[in-house]
């Protein structure tokens, strides 16, 4: 399937490698200009330079998602440059430890809520607005199977995702009136540096390639897309509620 996005602004965060790196690159190629933001300059670059070999366009923002005024500032910005955002792919967080939760550590702990909850929260605060400004706003919250599995030493994590999860609901049964979309998605096992740490000794070669992902991703931030507040399960292809079988 096909998707046009010629003139729509699209926010990736995670930008410089595994989906959020595919997922801007598949938005470039649909036609949308790409805000992407991540902390290693080094992979935005080398994002910038693929988008440019496909004839697309990219504004690269390197910043620390633990840096709340930059994430505050970065809704300004964008409404001074375009005065709208159509999409929304809030893409980056980390892993943590994993290890019996009495073990892990308390700034640890913190860190993992700092970016891939504290962070998603004030990164929705920002743009809200700016999407629903849009005609036909599009917003993709990454979760992950383990917000459901609660599998033991995973428990951060696991909060963690869940605790995203809880806020795109929220978030969308506070826009269902409106053209804005809100879905969270489960990539399923995916071939990226994240997984390999938690999985060390995985073969890769079993694991689906971060591309394959993001094509699914950018399947959601279509005009045509008319689900909120749902669940989509990457490796299912659907969406389904959040209680995971």
């Amino acid at each position: 399937m096909s998707i046009n996005l010629s003139g729509k602004i699209a926010l990736v965060t995670g930008a410089s490698r595994g989906i959020g790196y595919f997922t801007a690159l598949e938005l470039a190629k649909a036609g949308a200009h790409v805000v992407a933001c991540a902390r290693t300059v080094g992979g935005l670059e080398e994002l910038d330079d693929a988008i440019q070999k496909v004839g697309g366009s990219a504004t690269l923002v390197p910043f620390d998602l633990a840096d709340m005024g930059a994430i505050d500032g970065l809704g300004g910005a964008i409404f001074e440059r375009w005065g709208k955002l159509d999409i929304l792919v809030a893409n980056a967080g980390i892993l943590g430890t994993i290890s019996p939760i009495g073990h892990v550590e308390a700034k640890t702990f913190e860190k993992v809520m700092t970016i891939n909850v504290t962070a998603t929260w004030r990164l929705i605060r920002s743009v809200d607005p700016l999407l629903q400004k849009s005609d036909a706003g599009r917003a993709l919250i990454l979760s992950s199977g383990a917000a459901h599995k609660c599998r033991p030493f995973w428990g951060p994590y696991s909060a963690s995702k869940a605790a995203v999860e809880a806020l795109a609901r929220t978030w969308a049964g506070e826009t269902n009136r409106l053209p804005l979309r809100i879905v969270s998605v489960d990539p399923g096992g995916t071939r990226t540096a994240m997984r390999a740490k938690a999985f060390p000794g995985e073969d890769p070669d079993t694991l689906p390639h971060p591309s394959e992902v993001a094509r699914e991703l950018v399947k959601l931030t279509g005009p045509d897309m008319r689900e909120t507040g749902k669940l989509y399960i990457v490796r299912e292809k659907r969406f389904g509620d959040y209680v995971m079988p």
